[in-house]
């Protein structure tokens, strides 16, 4: 990744104007499949794998620095793999008209994983996961569908979770039931974190159905 920013400031100005993301019809040969969104899919490693292991779904990684989107985009496009695409945008501003086009039981799965921390309290307003975009993601989800989130910054992802289960749609998993990843691709940053020794935190995150959110009293 040599030459490649490793952060980018999410809320400069060049960042924050909306980007049109393509349609699904553009995007993909069969657009009504079922979708996994990674935010922050970096040089889509991860995304690659799955999208081999998982042909029957579509998957769609978005980034924030333009030079990894390109480079992933290009040995997409060397593999053939034709249910994978790449775009680069911030998710925090370009989202949400995006995924008012997908089908209601369309988007099964998002992931979001090892996200830039961005330490420094002053600092915590250009993390990715804001209220807003978890509200347009639990809107956007598939009834049933799940978020997964991991981190080796036990800080972050405490605020991650907390930022998620202010959502009344989605329902947290048992936190002590997700130990070990229950996908079956490890990203390269969470190899590179088991091989040290350190822990990885992770949760799990449903979409629940309106029938069960009115069973507990949600409007």
């Amino acid at each position: 990744m040599s030459g490649v920013r490793q952060h980018v400031n999410p809320l400069s100005r060049f960042f924050l104007q909306p980007l049109a993301l393509p349609a699904m019809a553009d995007l993909f040969e069969q657009p009504q499949r079922p979708l996994h969104l990674d935010i922050g899919c970096a040089r889509g490693r991860f995304l690659m794998d799955m999208a081999r292991l998982h042909p029957q779904r579509n998957h769609l990684g978005l980034e924030i620095r333009r030079p990894l989107v390109e480079r992933a985009e290009t040995e997409r496009q060397v593999l053939q793999l034709q249910n994978l695409r790449y775009l680069f945008c911030n998710a925090n501003v370009s989202l949400a008209p995006f995924v008012r086009q997908l089908g209601g039981n369309q988007l099964q799965l998002v992931t979001i994983q090892f996200p830039d921390p961005w330490f420094k309290t002053k600092h915590h307003k250009r993390r990715l996961l804001q209220p807003g975009l978890a509200a347009v993601l639990a809107d956007a989800m598939a009834p049933g569908g799940e978020l997964f989130l991991q981190s080796d910054v036990e800080p972050l992802m405490q605020q991650m979770v907390a930022v998620l289960a202010a959502q009344p749609a989605l329902q947290q998993v048992a936190p002590n039931s997700v130990t070990c990843n229950p996908l079956p691709v490890p990203t390269e940053r969470e190899r590179g974190v088991v091989a040290r020794g350190l822990p990885v935190h992770r949760a799990l995150f449903r979409r629940t159905s309106r029938m069960e959110r009115s069973a507990v009293g949600w409007r």
